[in-house]
């Protein structure tokens, strides 16, 4: 590893002296080679990377890539990829892309070849999406498991519940007799909802927790339990036992298989993943198990081989072909070079609904850092704050502010080539079609002028000022042939590979998350004293008030 801080290296000297040169040309001007949309696009797994629209040439490129390899992006792709202990504050490895290895593969962590149990959890799974889907998975009155509710939070959430969403149209004709539905929130709400809705004889619970130990997931899971207990044991249903409800109405996904079986998950209905899965990195194995339930194992197959072509073609693609590479150098030049510290996700297919929340957590738990391997502190930006829409609506809500407002904001456009051609009925093959290209028009025209401005627009005369589009945002476009269990796979992996090559650069590490811990601890000191009256005196002001505004609410409920 190379201890020497990024920002004082001759790549970072270079980069910043190429930057101030670089900082008064527009995107208009670059625009003026005719050949700079071929030279700045790439293809791999199935996606097509435009890079022309960031504000950099062909010299910027060059030097970000040596940045890349004074930084150890090289060395760093291998050391990921084999297995290394690139966790370094838990050492231990970040091998997400182990899960989606084939099952002819072979890799040895710490002297033991993970690939068999992975591939032993994939089978698991298989066996309880194929019972489920031939509704042989019977609750404890007999009949068969109609609605499975996965609880979860942060990565045992987002991630399942992002791709289920997004493949929706993949659903095999088996997996119809299973509705699955997502609660995350500690506060019940979601939960809530679902229990004055659904029948406890037909409802299956999924617990997703790495440690079996997330407060949110538990409170939920306690609830469930309770409400299946009042409603099948303690209603005197016939034949119906706590021992049975908890064997046929709860499945356990988690890293720590005693907890699971003290909670009360019989042994059979555990799924395993390990502690080297992050679980912001974890929908490839047993945390997937929702995903599969919806699309069908063939097609999570599908998904994990698109996510495996996408780390084939990280591990051997040159780095300046290098889709995840490019993709991160972008982001570090628009950062730490341009100053660009707002990123906006910006996807045009409405099966993309939350692939920008996904990367919210993706991106700023594992880069949102400011302390290095070694424990320094940064002196230089790290990632950038990210939020994003669907871009259809988006334009309605903040492209205002995109477009005319005074923050810079790079932005990545995502959309598929092709959809709807496999519509039987012609006239609505037609009509669906032409929405399609109306998206993909909005979509293009939208990074045009906010790299244009004004001079994508043909009119003649001065444009008063609250007309006027000063251009210049930079933006990347991502297209997938068509959106499917493999682009996407792939599409994701560019995402994963993209944060690791700039936390290589900015030196910390994105497979911790110690931000989200003193909170946690925080809030268990606060209940304590919101349950017992007691010492709240040692808070401040503000949350002494909190506090006892929450106790004066009680006593009003109680009167």
């Amino acid at each position: 590893m190379n201890h020497t801080p990024i920002d004082q290296t001759g790549a970072w000297q270079r980069l910043m002296e190429h930057a101030e040169e670089m900082r008064p040309t527009h995107l208009r001007e670059l625009f003026l080679d005719q050949a700079r949309g071929r030279a700045f696009t790439q293809q791999a797994a199935g996606l097509t990377l435009d890079l022309s629209k960031q504000r950099w040439s062909d010299t910027t490129l060059a030097l970000l890539l040596d940045l890349a390899r004074e930084a150890g992006v090289p060395e760093g792709i291998q050391a990921l990829l084999s297995g290394d202990h690139v966790n370094v504050s838990e050492d231990r490895p970040a091998l997400h892309t182990a899960l989606r290895l084939p099952p002819e593969a072979s890799l040895a962590v710490d002297g033991e070849d993970v690939v068999p149990g992975v591939h032993a959890t994939l089978d698991r799974m298989a066996t309880m999406v194929a019972r489920l889907h031939a509704r042989q998975w019977r609750g404890a009155t007999g009949r068969p498991i109609h609605d499975v509710v996965n609880l979860g939070v942060g990565g045992s959430d987002l991630g399942p519940l992002m791709v289920t969403h997004a493949l929706a149209d993949y659903r095999p004709a088996d997996a119809h007799h299973v509705e699955v539905h997502f609660a995350s929130t500690m506060d019940g709400s979601q939960l809530a909802d679902y229990l004055t809705r659904f029948n406890p004889e037909t409802t299956l619970f999924v617990i997703s927790s790495k440690s079996f130990t997330t407060i949110d997931t538990l409170s939920n899971a306690r609830t469930a339990r309770d409400w299946l207990m009042a409603r099948l044991v303690n209603d005197g249903i016939q034949g119906v036992d706590e021992d049975m409800v908890m064997r046929q109405h709860f499945v356990g996904v988690s890293a720590k298989p005693d907890k699971m079986s003290e909670w009360g998950i019989a042994e059979a209905n555990q799924l395993l993943f390990w502690e080297w899965v992050g679980g912001r990195y974890s929908l490839w194995g047993a945390i997937g198990l929702p995903i599969a339930l919806v699309i069908g194992m063939a097609n999570f197959r599908e998904l994990l081989a698109g996510a495996h072509a996408m780390d084939e073609h990280f591990a051997q693609a040159p780095l300046g072909d290098n889709l995840p590479v490019l993709l991160a150098l972008a982001g570090i030049w628009n950062v730490n070079f341009l100053d660009i510290r707002a990123h906006s996700i910006l996807p045009y297919d409405g099966r993309l609904e939350h692939f920008a929340a996904y990367l919210e957590q993706l991106e700023m738990e594992s880069n949102g850092k400011s302390a290095t391997h070694d424990g320094r502190q940064v002196s230089y930006s790290t990632c950038p704050v990210l939020w994003g829409q669907l871009g259809p609506n988006a334009q309605h809500a903040f492209y205002q502010l995109l477009h005319q407002g005074t923050q810079p904001v790079v932005c990545d456009f995502i959309a598929p080539l092709k959809r709807y051609d496999d519509v039987e009925d012609a006239a609505t093959r037609r009509h669906l079609m032409g929405q399609h290209r109306l998206t993909l028009a909005n979509c293009f025209a939208q990074s045009r002028l906010l790299m244009l401005g004004d001079d994508a627009i043909d009119e003649p005369g001065e444009r008063p000022g609250h007309k006027r589009y000063r251009g210049n945002q930079p933006s990347t476009t991502l297209l997938l042939d068509r959106l499917t269990p493999a682009t996407l796979g792939a599409l994701i992996a560019l995402y994963e590979h993209k944060v690791f090559v700039q936390a290589t650069i900015w030196g910390i590490n994105p497979f911790d998350q110690w931000g989200v811990e003193l909170g946690k601890q925080i809030a268990g000191e606060t209940e304590r004293m919101l349950a017992d009256h007691h010492g709240h005196e040692k808070m401040d002001a503000s949350t002494r008030a909190l506090l006892e505004a929450v106790w004066e609410a009680e006593r009003e409920s109680d009167r």
